[in-house]
């Protein structure tokens, strides 16, 4: 197929994670061109429509798919404000304010993340519970691999934006991807998803063979 008529779809990773979270993601080649996003660093009290037109900036090929994982699903639906978009899709992630878990609204309400800033995280096994969520030893091993992403400066600005998204109205064009068993953003807040039996939170590793066999039917729907 010619470049030009291939359909380029743009993955965003989740918080603190890097393109290695889609490594398990095989998408036929003669028809889809994949790309993946790298998280920027913010700049100095940058808002999060501004880091998003950033990052919307980086998407340079026409009517593109983006499919962003937990926080990098907020960060597409932001995005698409930017963009024309062929479609919109996210994962184990939510579509407003009104479907993050009540930890989360806690948060928010009581500015409690400020208490304990990244800078503060002993190590990377607490970044991999706060950024995935699984609680055995086992999986947290195995998920800290994916956490790439670092830097104080953007793990501040992450954890508070996503605590703190404001987005009032589901865009009722975004296709979610997710399942009940969600530590991090549990079912019951959720509505309208695509339910994945035998997910979790990471279900973008766990999860890849039905990944492979459906976003392209979502995608081409």
């Amino acid at each position: 197929m010619p470049s030009a008529d291939l359909i380029h779809i743009y993955f965003v990773p989740g918080l603190a994670a890097g393109k290695e979270i889609f490594k398990n993601i095989s998408l036929p080649e003669d028809r889809y061109r994949v790309h993946y996003l790298e998280w920027l660093i913010p700049n100095k009290k940058e808002s999060l429509e501004n880091y998003a037109s950033r990052m919307a900036a980086l998407v340079t090929e026409p009517n593109p798919v983006l499919v962003g994982v937990s926080f990098g699903g907020v960060m597409v639906q932001e995005m698409s404000r930017f963009l024309q978009l062929r479609k919109l899709i996210i994962i184990s992630s939510v579509k407003s304010k009104h479907e993050l878990p009540l930890q989360l609204r806690i948060l928010r309400k009581t500015k409690a993340y400020k208490l304990a800033p990244t800078k503060a995280i002993s190590g990377i096994q607490d970044l991999t519970k706060y950024a995935i969520g699984p609680k055995t030893k086992k999986k947290l091993q195995l998920y800290q691999q994916y956490l790439s992403m670092k830097n104080a400066e953007y793990l501040d600005w992450a954890i508070e934006n996503m605590v703190c998204w404001d987005r009032e109205k589901t865009d009722e064009n975004v296709n979610h991807i997710h399942r009940y068993k969600d530590p991090v953003f549990p079912k019951l807040y959720i509505k309208n998803s695509i339910d994945v039996p035998g997910a979790t939170h990471v279900l973008i590793l766990n999860k890849a063979k039905w990944l492979n066999e459906n976003l392209p039917k979502l995608i081409e729907s």
